[in-house]
């Protein structure tokens, strides 16, 4: 599978200049032969709205407005799925009184430009809440012809519900177990907390922060043990908005017999195509180690595959590649306290694994 993960900065209402940073990147890039093209959450509109009043004008829809438009032209002049995040208006005139609906949601579009899904956010962020509604019908899971089963979810989805679920609760993870799913697409607006200048001193640089949670909420599928490989594409947005400062760090991983493969990876301030083919062998992997093991890791401990060094999750100075396009590493020092956590190998997890998984198309 040929993915194209696409992290640049939009803006809040630029639109007409979203869509030209957009181009600009893609026009750049190896586009060949993609199977499926992935953009960050509310990508042309920006996301940092303060009201319903502020993103009313930029409201799209649904799959009418000009990121639906974007959306098939792209998939037919390349030949490939898309999927897309915009802000939806959903007409509900025949049901007077009520008045319009507005989800934060995505579209998936197939290479002839046809629609095959609208996704709408399940779990909203503090910052959909004053003009969203949560999309009410669970995450997205489907059979998409060429790639298989199929689960899509966008950025707030992978927590835990209004950050008031238990954690073990893994809401999302257990869904794409439940679904058998063999991708995972999480479309992303996903910030840090970091100052915006000192994070943003060492763009090429993933925020292995960042990338450690993301792997972490997805810890069901690590314990699941699965022999087939689950694809999981992390697409984010960059930049600054007002003081919401985005982490970028878009990545391609799989996930197969427990072990987390670590296949494409952008810096939190790159603003490019990340483009891999997961028929070729990973950069490396993600590798626990527990809290006691403080020293640093030497050179000869890090995990070679082929032949670049793997992004280790851990203490002391470790390497990490980008992708597949532009194989050059950067350094990065993890403080011990942000291992790659998991739990226990006696913790009890499987109180939440689906006994009957429900299959969608064969592959």
């Amino acid at each position: 599978m040929r993915i194209g993960c696409l992290q640049f900065a939009p803006q809040v209402g630029d639109i007409d200049n979203n869509l030209n940073r957009a181009d600009s990147c893609l026009n750049k890039a190896n586009t060949d032969n993609l199977d499926i093209l992935v953009l960050p959450e509310l990508a042309f509109t920006g996301y940092n709205f303060k009201s319903l009043q502020h993103i009313s004008h930029f409201l799209e829809p649904s799959g009418s407005g000009i990121t639906s438009l974007w959306a098939r032209t792209t998939a037919l002049k390349y030949n490939c799925n898309v999927v897309v995040g915009y802000p939806e208006k959903v007409d509900v005139s025949s049901k007077w009184p009520t008045g319009p609906e507005f989800y934060n949601s995505a579209i998936i579009v197939n290479g002839d430009g046809e629609t095959i899904a609208n996704y709408r956010k399940n779990f909203l962020y503090h910052t959909d809440e004053p003009w969203a509604l949560e999309g009410g019908k669970g995450f997205y899971e489907g059979c998409i012809p060429g790639l298989g089963n199929t689960s899509i979810g966008i950025c707030m989805d992978l927590n835990p519900y209004k950050f008031q679920t238990p954690w073990h609760a893994f809401e999302f993870a257990f869904h794409v177990l439940e679904y058998d799913s063999n991708l995972v697409i999480l479309s992303m607006a996903w910030m840090t907390r970091e100052d915006g200048r000192m994070f943003s001193r060492m763009p090429n640089e993933p925020d292995m922060d960042t990338l450690t949670y993301w792997v972490t909420r997805l810890e069901p599928l690590i314990r699941a043990e699965k022999k087939e490989e689950i694809i999981i594409v992390f697409c984010n947005r960059t930049g600054i908005e007002d003081d919401a400062v985005y982490a970028g760090t878009s990545a391609v991983i799989g996930i197969q017999d427990g072990e987390v493969k670590v296949y494409g990876l952008l810096g939190r301030g790159e603003r490019e195509l990340l483009v891999f083919d997961t028929e070729n062998p990973p950069y490396g992997k993600l590798v626990y180690r527990p809290e006691s093991e403080k020293s640093p890791i030497t050179s000869s401990e890090l995990l070679q595959l082929g032949g670049f060094p793997s992004p280790v999750v851990s203490s002391g100075p470790v390497a990490s590649s980008r992708n597949n396009d532009s194989r050059q590493g950067v350094s990065l020092t993890i403080r011990p306290s942000l291992s790659l956590l998991l739990f226990p190998k006696d913790h009890l997890l499987s109180w939440g694994l689906p006994k009957n998984r429900r299959r969608g198309c064969q592959r």
